[in-house]
Parts: structure tokens; sequence; C-alpha cells
């Protein structure tokens, strides 16, 4: 078998990176190569439209195997199995426990319970948790950080209540306070005094991380991956470094963390995230453990989240495209546990239909798809590993920058965390209004016929998962966890709630081709803001466009055409209409200042910023 694989490509001549390169050269016929063809992302780093095997000389996880250090290539040698985890914000035990046992038979294995703190004693976890087979699915719970060690000591008490042999048990309880300052800009407790009683106190759970890193709220927020990565880096070490100077041994304080990651729809660039995220990882633990510790103790452990930042309310089934994406990467990356959020997360307490669908999506992709067995499938592959060599090289710049500068806790303190991820956030928004970032059905091709029927955007809860808004004071700075579509729907659920709803008008002439195309563009431009858009077949002369338009009431019209054809049919056209409509120009021809001295002030085209141009429009349409 071998001779013949052999035999088979020596038919073949191999071809250089020189002959390739000379070829795309010839096909790009002059243009611009690093210009045309090499991403320039916003990781920091350039991606090359192709990659070969002398691109992984040098790179030091080529050595790696699937679970050994540094891990890289996953924590398992075996297969790459992974936890279907839901997440119920608790408001009555009794019936978050029926939830709990209805959907545990429905492909669960992984609970996340937020409870309040209030209401916590003994009776109200035996109810809780009653018929739970704790020995059978992970369980992990949240409640406000002033109380998690209150919740440790029942949760140990209960389970050897119960007959448990604890050493068997898998969970995790988040004692996260640089995350609570991160979201909420409140510092509430001290890292090393309660950290130090949690690990001691749940000592005999020996399967459970109780000690949080959230670095899912950064990818909220619209962090870029490698900020992700360096700052969850960072905040992991510090708890590492605060706990050990505490008199905790190291191996055991990294043990206790678990890290959850949220999860973008940049595919390829996540799966490298994971990847590099554990190698990096390992190396900072492996320098704090002592000779003779166990180098299992420098697992990363990831719990997975799917992104909230591009979630929609317009055309929210499309989020079930996104977080399909968003989890093939995770599950293929390795995670040890994952929970996808409800495609109506964004605005509605998901319900049962919306729950059982986030669910299913991952167990397609375990019981059909078979993302399961197989361990780290990107390995060796000439694009991923290289991705992965330079977020990682990206992230651990960052990580130094924030060691170098006091550590995370200062830095979250003096506000630099936040207020790097919120510029993030700033500049993504703009990428979205100007389409550079798509949410395919809302900045681009949207539901041209769809209203709200109510829906809102959803706001979030607070740590106790009580429902209330924090009103006191900050101690520092938040984070901005505006959706990348949040400005987008205001500005349409400004046009719904008008009561008026514009009606766009394509008077469509000339060349064919060109005034289809702009015809399209101008109608799914307008859409965006709720517009209501009428397309045509094409008008013979500029007045007959114009009479068409004014006979369907248009409040706008758009003339669509093509560039050398506008110096001809512009100016009738808006001469015609005598304002009694906008007037718009769909394009940037180079006779645009002729028109402007004409009086023709409205002009769309590819490099406008979609989301100013129709605040704009609304603010003169909507009087």
């Amino acid at each position: 078998m071998a001779e013949n694989k052999e035999k088979l490509f020596s038919d073949f001549p191999s071809v250089s990176t020189e002959a390739w390169m000379e070829k795309i050269t010839a096909d790009l016929k002059g243009a611009d190569f690093e210009k045309k063809l090499v991403w320039r992302t916003n990781e920091g780093f350039n991606v090359k439209p192709f990659y070969r095997r002398e691109d992984l000389d040098g790179l030091r996880q080529m050595d790696a195997l699937p679970g050994e250090f540094p891990y890289l290539r996953g924590n398992r040698k075996d297969d790459n199995s992974w936890l279907v985890r839901q997440n119920i914000r608790v408001e009555d035990p009794a019936e978050a426990n029926a939830k709990a046992l209805d959907i545990l038979n429905r492909g669960v294995d992984s609970l996340g319970f937020s409870v309040k703190a209030k209401q916590l004693d003994e009776a109200y976890l035996e109810t809780l948790l009653k018929d739970i087979k704790a020995d059978c699915v992970e369980l992990n719970f949240s409640t406000c950080q002033g109380h998690v060690v209150e919740l440790a000591q029942m949760l140990v008490a209960y389970f050897e209540k119960q007959g448990y042999d604890l050493s068997k048990l898998r969970g995790s309880i988040a004692y996260d306070p640089l995350g609570k300052m991160l979201s909420k800009g409140k510092e509430r407790t001290v890292i090393a005094e309660t950290g130090k009683k949690l690990v001691e106190v749940s000592a005999k759970l020996c399967g459970y991380q109780v000690l949080g890193v959230d670095a899912s709220i950064l990818c909220d927020a619209g962090a870029y991956i490698y900020q992700e990565l360096g700052y969850a880096l960072a905040w992991g070490n510090e708890y590492l470094q605060a706990l050990t100077e505490a008199g905790v041994p190291a191996a055991q304080v990294a043990k206790n963390i678990k890290f959850n990651f949220g999860v973008s729809s940049n595919y390829f660039m996540e799966i490298a995230k994971f990847r590099a995220a554990r190698m990096l990882w390992a190396d900072i633990v492996e320098q704090y453990l002592a000779p003779d510790d166990c180098k299992c103790a420098a697992k990363m452990h990831i719990h997975a989240i799917t992104s909230r930042f591009n979630l929609t309310l317009f055309d929210s089934y499309v989020n079930l495209l996104r977080t399909q994406t968003e989890a093939m990467s995770a599950a293929l990356a390795g995670v040890e546990s994952m929970t996808v959020l409800p495609f109506d997360a964004a605005y509605a307490e998901p319900n049962e239909f919306s729950e059982r669908l986030a669910r299913n999506q991952q167990l397609l992709l375990r019981e059909e798809s078979h993302f399961d067995k197989v361990v780290d499938p990107a390995g060796g592959s000439y694009y991923i590993e290289n991705l992965t060599a330079s977020i990682a090289a990206q992230a651990w710049k960052l990580f130094l920058a924030v060691e170098e500068e006091g550590g995370f806790y200062a830095s979250v303190k003096a506000g630099k965390v936040q207020e790097a991820v919120n510029a993030s956030n700033r500049a993504r928004h703009e990428a979205v209004a100007r389409r550079k970032e798509i949410l395919l059905g809302t900045n681009q091709f949207p539901n041209f016929t769809e209203l709200t029927e109510g829906k809102q955007p959803l706001e979030g809860h607070c740590c106790c998962g009580g429902g209330h808004e924090h009103t006191c004071e900050k101690d520092c700075a938040s984070l901005d966890a505006s959706r990348a579509a949040s400005e987008f729907e205001a500005l349409r659920l400004e046009t719904e709630a008008s009561g008026k709803r514009p009606k766009a008008f394509m008077l469509t002439i000339g060349n064919l081709a060109m005034r289809q195309a702009r015809a399209q563009f101008s109608c799914n431009f307008l859409a965006c803001a709720g517009y209501e858009v009428i397309d045509n077949l094409g008008f013979a002369s500029v007045q007959e466009g114009i009479d068409a338009a004014l006979a369907a009431k248009a409040d706008i019209v758009v003339l669509c055409s093509s560039d050398d054809e506008y110096a001809e049919y512009a100016i009738p056209a808006y001469q015609a209409l005598a304002g009694r409509a906008m007037f718009i120009v769909a394009g940037a021809p180079a006779c645009m200042d002729e028109l402007k001295a004409a009086g023709i002030e409205n002009f769309i085209h590819v490099r406008v910023n979609v989301l100013q141009t129709l605040k704009e429009y609304n603010a003169k349409l909507l009087k």
C-alpha cells in the first residue's frame, strides 16, 4: 500500500512557492499582491492567501501531542468529547429542579444553576438537586460573590449527606470578582481571602473548579480574539499569584481555575484561539509548579459560550447559523463543555422551543456529525497552525504588557482593560455601520417585510440572578456590552414606532446591468432602516419614472443607472420631482460635484456610513 502511494505522488511534480507566486502575480495583472490578497486582521497580524509545508518550520507546537504538555492539542488523547451545558436561572428551586430533570433526558449532561444568595439554605439546595445524580452530570453554580464560600460549604455537606464519592463529582462554583469589576464596575470581595477559603472548603470536591475567569464577557463586549485571550491569561495569572502568595499550593490553585471563553463567528481564528490558549496557560502554570508537581495541573479547563455580541433582534433565525459555526469552532478545538445561546437570547427569555434548538445544535455535532471522535482534527493544518502561532504571539504580548503595568487587577482598577475593549467595541460598531463587518439580516440583506411584533432588546441580569438593576456607585469603569446590531435595531425600531413607514421608489433607467445592480443595492440599503422599498424593471424616460413614483406616493425616489448616464438623467429627474420627495442618486459618479451644484444632496454607495446616513434620513422623514 505504501509503495502504491509513493508511486502515485511521484507522478505529480512538486510546485515551489516561487512558482505559485509567479502564477498568482501573472493572474493579478499588475494589481498589488499585498493589497489584493493579504488579509490584514484586527488581531494585529496579516494572513497570507496560501500556506505551505515550509510555513510550519520553526513552530514550537509541531512537536505537541494530544493529552500531553503543553496541551495545545487538547487535554485528552482518546476522544474529543465535550459536555452539553444548559443554564437555568433559579427563581423557584422546585421549578428549576423539574426543568433540570427534564432536560437531562434530552441530551444535556452539564447544568448551570444561577441561584439567589438570599434564599440559600439546606432545604433550598435539597429541593434544587432532588433526584439529580450528581455523579452522572456536571453541576455548575453561580451566585453573589460574597456568598460563594457559604454555597461551597452547603454543597459539600449535601453531597456527603447523599453518600457520594466526592472525588468523582464534576462541576464548578463561579467565584470571579474581577469579572464583576469588569461587567458591573463594582469591587465587592478580596481575591486572596475569599479565594483561599473557597479552595480550602471545596478541597474534597477535587473535580470542581471554584475560581472563574469569565473571559466571555470580553467577547460579548466586542473584544478582538487576541484581547480576549491575552486578558484571560493575565486574569488567570492574577488569581494564581494572589492565592499562591496566600499560601495555597500552585498546583491546587491551577486545578481550581475554570476559563469561560466566548466564541465569535471568526471560524478558523476561534479554533486557533483555543489551541493557543491551552499552550500559553500551560507555560504560565509551569513557572509556578514545584519540581515534584504533576504537569497535569497546567491543563486549562475551558467552557465555551457562543457570543452575544453578534446576536440580532431582526431576522433572528440567522442567529442559529452564527451559533452553529461558533459551536463547531469550539468543538473542533477541544473544549471540555459548551453552552449554545438560544437564537432569541437578544430579545426574550428563552422558551422551550429556542432552548431545544440550542441543545440540538450541539447534539447534531456530537451524535450525527461525530465531532467528538477525532482529537484535534486541525492539527497539522498549515493555515490553522500558523493562525495558532500568530494569535499566541499577539496574546502573549498583551499578557506581558498587562503584567508590566502591575497585573490584571491593577489594570482593571485603573480602567485600562475596559478602555481597550470598549475601544474595540466602538471600532467594530463603526465597521458594522460601514458594512465592513456584515450582520446578515441587519446591516445587509434585511428582511424587507419583517416587523418586531413587540420584540425589544433584552436587558441584562444581576450577578445573583435576582433580576434587579445595579444603581450603586461604581468603583471603576465597566465594559460596554452593546451588541453589534444594537444601533441598526434602534433605527429600525424608531421607524416602526413612528407609525410612518417611508416608501422608497427605485427609478431604474438606462444601462440594464447597472440599474438592476444599483436598485438591489439601494433596496438593501434603505430596508436596513425598515423602509418599504419598491423596485421596478425600468422606465423609458425620466418623466415616466417620476410620474410612477408620485403615483405610488413615494417618500424617497432613488435614481438607479450607470455613472455615465447620471450626467444625462440626474438633474432632469431631480427638477421634475421638484421637492415632492427625497431624491437620492445610487452611486458616486464622476459628475457628483456638478449634481451637488444643481442641488442634489443625497448619494448612497459602498463608501458611505450606512448607519449615519439612515439616521439622517430618519430625522428628515419621520418628523
